[in-house]
């Protein structure tokens, strides 16, 4: 299928574009920028692959977890391009996508992803890689460290996201983990957002909604800044 992906959820801005079998992609870690910078990568990579949206099958976005404004913008963005071309979208979950770069770069069953979700929380959810695909295990939730340390076993997964290393108590659980991911990107919301499209669940435009998990708004500014 010809997809667009984007995502604005996180300190990072991404935009990836699957066309005719070949891959065409922006990634940048740009706090506080992504409302300047995501649409001149939309162009970029429709630009690079020689297409328009009337030859696209779908669009697929970061629907959140991740900062309120971060997650409005990419929902803001993939409604105005929806409407224009009266294409599918499929929401795609931060969290799923960054389970997924993990599943897709190594050979692991079981993803656990926490991302710093500021004020003492974190968004958390737990994957495990069925035929190649992230697929969610009980709820995503938006919790404490110290009720994600309580549920959950890491010594056997794979692990993602700058909760991890963002409190003590979810630090002291690694074993030799290594958080390689950091960050949802848009290339690995992809195989995601095309599970959805091929089996008829996108959305039309007036249904696209963010996805949360709370309704609280921090802001408190994000460290060193």
């Amino acid at each position: 299928m010809n997809i667009l992906t984007i995502d604005t959820a996180t300190e990072a801005c991404s935009v990836a574009l699957q066309f005719n079998q070949a891959l065409f992609t922006r990634y940048e870690v740009c706090p506080q920028q992504h409302s300047q910078k995501i649409l001149p990568m939309v162009d970029a990579v429709m630009k690079e692959a020689g297409a328009a949206l009337s030859a696209l099958d779908g669009l697929g976005f970061g629907r959140g977890p991740g900062s309120f404004t971060g997650v409005r913008i990419a929902t803001g963005i993939i409604q105005g391009l929806a409407l224009g071309s009266q294409l599918p979208v499929a929401g795609v979950s931060t969290l799923a996508a960054m389970a997924q770069q993990v599943i897709n770069t190594r050979d692991v069953k079981d993803v656990a992803v926490a991302i710093d979700a500021r004020m003492g929380e974190v968004y958390f959810g737990h994957y495990q890689n069925q035929q190649g695909i992230a697929t969610l295990v009980g709820q995503e939730q938006v919790a404490s460290p110290e009720t994600v340390a309580e549920q959950i076993d890491v010594t056997s997964m794979a692990v993602a996201g700058t909760g991890w290393q963002a409190y003590p108590v979810l630090t002291a659980l690694l074993n030799d983990q290594s958080v390689n991911v950091s960050y949802p990107y848009a290339r690995f919301m992809l195989p995601l957002a095309e599970q959805t499209l091929s089996t008829g669940q996108g959305m039309a435009v007036d249904a696209i909604t963010p996805e949360y998990l709370r309704n609280t708004v921090t802001w408190k500014k994000l460290p060193g800044r």
